[in-house]
């Protein structure tokens, strides 16, 4: 979903791309996208704690978000060279890790 959502930002400079209208962008992403929903809707619904797994749907969500939010941030320092990491986004790391805690609390 990273580079479905983003990776399109990136599309101009690639030769190919630079003349795309934005449909065939939003295609591009769209394919992108099924692919992790490939993944992710099976993942979610076989650890769905209704559907036999270990996970409230909660659980599920938190995990979701820490999961999008690592591999965004890896994304975003290796495919955006202008962005860089700072204090503030650790800060909020630390949240999402502490939110993980709170959510598997019993």
């Amino acid at each position: 979903m990273t580079f479905a959502w983003y990776g399109h930002l990136k599309f101009q400079e690639w030769g190919w791309m630079k003349k795309s209208v934005l449909w065939s962008v939003i295609l591009i992403s769209w394919g992108f996208a099924l692919f992790e929903y490939i993944f992710q809707v099976p993942a979610n619904r076989i650890g769905f704690k209704e559907n036999g797994g270990p996970f409230s749907l909660f659980q599920l969500k938190i995990i979701q978000e820490v999961i999008t939010l690592t591999v965004f941030t890896v994304f975003a320092i290796l495919f955006f060279k202008t962005e860089s990491f700072k204090w503030n986004h650790l800060a909020a790391f630390v949240c999402l890790i502490l939110a993980v805690y709170f959510v598997f609390r019993k």
